[in-house]
């Protein structure tokens, strides 16, 4: 099972709402296209599902871990110039599934904040490379986000208390997938891959036991061949659906 070719793009986000399993998912896949997003004028908000307790390297105390990370993950979006930052509670770094709770969580995010965009981990996993993309807490987001954008947030049916919060109906039109399968939209960070780096380097419970910039731009550097893209560009990738 793969996905479709991207579609062609919307030319008319103005809001984008990105929806991870952990701090630092988001900018180890995307921080330079959500840069660029941010240089366009879009305006960007995160939603993640957990305060990443299960992760780290050392021996800091696991009791400071979800404040540290949850610190991180703001300083990283400041990086890139993303201001709104939200963590959801209840749910388990290693145990999240697309439950009725999530998706209940995840679509009254996109009510409150509306967007035209939404991005997030890829539902489909890579058998190729079981690490990294396909982290079962990946997988799990990526199947939740996917239905919030449909059926839940644009029936006004779909967990109807959140009518009674004041949160309408409202209608995604473009989903964006990190991580999956065959990815074929490529985005040229060249110009923003300074800030791609401060963003992961903010995750420093996660990234001080590694030399971040050469070990990125390997990686982006294959990205950006694979795509096509002249000698000597970086670029991340995705497959971009429509939803409407």
């Amino acid at each position: 099972m793969s996905f479709p070719a991207s579609a062609p793009l919307l030319s008319d986000a103005r809001r984008a709402l990105a929806v991870f399993a952990h701090p630092d998912d988001v900018d180890f896949g995307c921080a330079g296209t959500i840069a660029g997003w941010v240089d366009e004028g879009i305006e960007v908000a995160y939603l993640i599902a957990t305060r990443g307790e299960a992760g780290g390297f050392d021996d800091t105390e696991r009791a400071g871990i979800p404040g540290l990370r949850e610190a991180e993950q703001r300083a990283a979006a400041a990086a890139v110039g993303v201001r709104q930052v939200e963590f959801l509670d209840g749910y388990l770094d290693g145990a999240l599934a697309p439950t009725m709770d999530l998706r209940r969580d995840i679509t009254a995010a996109i009510r409150r904040f509306r967007p035209d965009r939404v991005l997030t981990s890829s539902p489909l996993r890579r058998w190729e490379q079981l690490s990294g993309p396909s982290h079962p807490d990946h997988l799990a987001v990526g199947e939740a986000v996917t239905c919030a954008i449909y059926p839940d947030a644009r029936n006004r049916f779909a967990h109807p208390d959140l009518l009674a919060e004041g949160l309408e109906p409202w209608v995604v039109r473009e989903v964006w997938y990190f991580g999956g399968p065959s990815p074929d939209h490529a985005v040229d960070i060249t110009d923003r891959f300074d800030r791609k780096v401060a963003a992961m380097r903010a995750h420093r419970s996660q990234t001080d036991h590694f030399e971040v910039e050469p070990w990125i731009r390997d990686r982006l550097t294959t990205v950006a061949d694979n795509a096509g893209l002249p000698p000597g560009r970086l670029a991340e990738a995705f497959t971009v659906l429509r939803t409407e």
